[in-house]
């Protein structure tokens, strides 16, 4: 009776695994009280100080607590745990409570760990996922090893990717302080800042001209477009992927503690001595953010006109259209086609210290000292319109619109271009010919187009042959015919160059160049227009004019041996 008086106390303060253990008869009382005691100190859980004293084995631990809780119990080593689902509770929140996601079923989650009695662990999980945990036995020691394993690779295998020396950094005014510890310690985690550095030099080096960084189930990937394809570049762990898109979104001015809607920030960060700015665009998607970071060299909006491909006659209308005192010169094709690099060029050239330049797009994406950029901020009512009108009151010579999208802007655009200004925009329209039919469509009236517009250039781009390993290729005649070709200009020895590939290129591609189709607004297209004719007749009288369309403009890149056939093929199938 008087030992039972001694046990009865020490054990009625024993809880959780304590109390499990000395009820089976694996650990007496006052020891199960001094680990106890000891896992207090060091604010660690008991199973970790039981585990650590050595009074019992972790298989042994995990068989007592699986029959006594009746809870199942797995052999973590027996199961492949690449193929663990990762994005259904926080890395963090696994590490903290040592525990792995086994699996879901409708609204219960398996969750694997040592100690199933952590109430803490249980609300956390029901509070961050809104599922209810079904707790699964596990040893100790396969649990901890798998965890740190985790870790220790992702941290590896990061740093292998980014060894090297970087002269990158971070311009103070563009960084945001992360608002939490936690925060903090995701963006400021080495390798990964590491690894963001060294993503970010190899697409400079090759000439990128966005990044994206991809999260999936099982994998997380990076890929760069180049010359208009995207590569993938490599797959890092899946388990930096809530770290790298935390350390962006902090270098970008974005909420870190958003995710739940797409954001849209810039960084500027320091190459060596140049200056390079990016565009940043995340998106929510099923397994975490998506991360698309877009490369804005401003340095190519100085390179000049002929460096854009026009060839003269295309160059030399142009120009014309830009040196006039007042209409609109539009700018059409696809997105990516490098409509805003031609516009920003032909700014470039006309801005000087006697000329007021405004510019309104969505966003700003080449910053030009000497010219005021506005961003469209929808949110504060600030849309094209409202800062097309603005601008009027701002005694603008020349004002640049991101894009027409509607008659409101258009109209304004328009009137502006009708009293005194030169207007640049663009359009989404495949040709110049439907440019003017789209503008009428939009509910613009006929002679305000035929007044108003001076030139209208439709392009795209093309990937540019490798100088180094190009070669002559031999096309059946008929071929080169149905692609455009006239007779006469296949007389003779010229043959059209073929991609081959060498360690210098992409794939026997190296940069791109312009295909244009730059049609003037002449009194007979003006007739056209107030006769409300179609497109197809206004794409007649243009070929009679001398213009040349999209597929023309290519097979002169192809003559000259700039470009293959089968891109051009490719760019102007339509």
């Amino acid at each position: 009776m008087a030992a039972e008086t001694i046990v009865e106390p020490a054990q009625s303060s024993l809880t959780g695994v304590a109390r499990v253990l000395v009820n089976a008869g694996k650990l007496n009382a006052k020891t199960a009280e001094e680990i106890s005691k000891t896992a207090r100190e060091r604010k660690s859980s008991f199973v970790t100080a039981v585990m650590g004293a050595g009074a019992i084995k972790s298989d042994e631990l995990a068989h007592t607590l699986s029959s006594a809780l009746a809870l199942p119990l797995l052999d973590l080593n027996a199961v492949d745990v690449q193929k663990l689902p990762r994005n259904l509770v926080d890395p963090k929140i696994a590490s903290q409570y040592q525990l792995v996601v086994l699996g879901r079923r409708g609204n219960r989650l398996f969750i694997g760990a040592a100690d199933p009695t952590d109430q803490e662990a249980v609300e956390r999980i029901k509070f961050a996922t809104q599922l209810t945990p079904e707790w699964v036995i596990v040893e100790h020691d396969k649990l901890t090893k798998q965890l740190e394993a985790q870790t220790a690779s992702a941290n590896e295998v990061l740093e292998s990717m980014a060894a090297a020396d970087f002269d990158f950094d971070v311009s103070d005014e563009d960084t945001a302080a992360p608002e939490s510890a936690e925060a903090a310690a995701d963006v400021e985690d080495a390798p990964v800042v590491r690894f963001l550095q060294k993503m970010l030099i190899d697409a400079i080096n090759m000439r990128a001209s966005d990044l994206h960084f991809e999260p999936y189930e099982y994998h997380y990937r990076v890929r760069f477009r180049v010359d208009g394809e995207l590569r993938e570049i490599t797959q890092p762990p899946l388990a930096i992927k809530d770290k790298l898109a935390s350390r962006i979104k902090v270098i970008s001015r974005m909420d870190i503690a958003e995710k739940r809607v797409p954001q849209d920030g810039r960084m500027k960060l320091k190459f060596g001595t140049k200056s390079i700015d990016f565009r940043v665009s995340t998106l929510p998607t099923l397994f975490g953010e998506k991360v698309v970071i877009r490369i804005l060299d401003s340095s190519s909006a100085k390179l000049g006109i002929e460096a854009l491909g026009y060839e003269k006659i295309e160059r030399d209308r142009l120009m014309a259209a830009i040196g006039r005192p007042y209409g609109m010169v539009l700018v059409t094709g696809p997105t990516g086609s490098g409509k805003t690099v031609s516009l920003y060029t032909c700014l470039n050239i006309l801005n000087q210290p006697g000329v007021n330049i405004a510019t309104v797009e969505d966003p700003a994406e080449i910053n030009l000292p000497g010219i005021n950029q506005v961003n469209v901020n929808d949110k504060a009512g600030l849309n094209f319109a409202t800062a097309l009108k603005s601008f009027l009151r701002q005694d603008p010579d020349i004002i640049m619109v991101g894009e027409i999208r509607d008659l409101e802007t258009a109209d304004i655009a328009i009137k502006a271009a009708q009293t005194g200004h030169l207007v640049m925009s663009t359009l989404h329209t495949n040709d110049a010919p439907t440019t003017l039919t789209r503008l009428a469509n939009m509910g613009v009236a006929p002679f305000n187009i035929a007044a108003s517009v001076l030139l209208i250039t439709a392009q795209r781009l093309a990937r540019r042959l490798c100088e180094n390993c190009k070669k002559p290729a031999d096309y059946p005649r008929e071929s080169l015919l149905k692609a455009g070709f006239a007779p006469e200009e296949l007389d003779g020895n010229w043959k059209p160059y073929r991609a081959v590939g060498c360690s210098s290129c992409n794939n026997g591609y190296k940069g791109r160049l312009g295909l244009y189709q730059v049609m003037p607004i002449t009194e007979a297209i003006q007739r056209i227009i107030l006769g409300e004719g179609t497109a197809l007749d206004i794409a007649k009288q243009a070929q009679v004019e001398g213009v040349r369309d999209l597929r023309q403009s290519g097979l002169v890149k192809v003559r000259a041996g700039v470009t293959t056939l089968e891109e051009v093929i490719t760019v102007t199938n339509e």
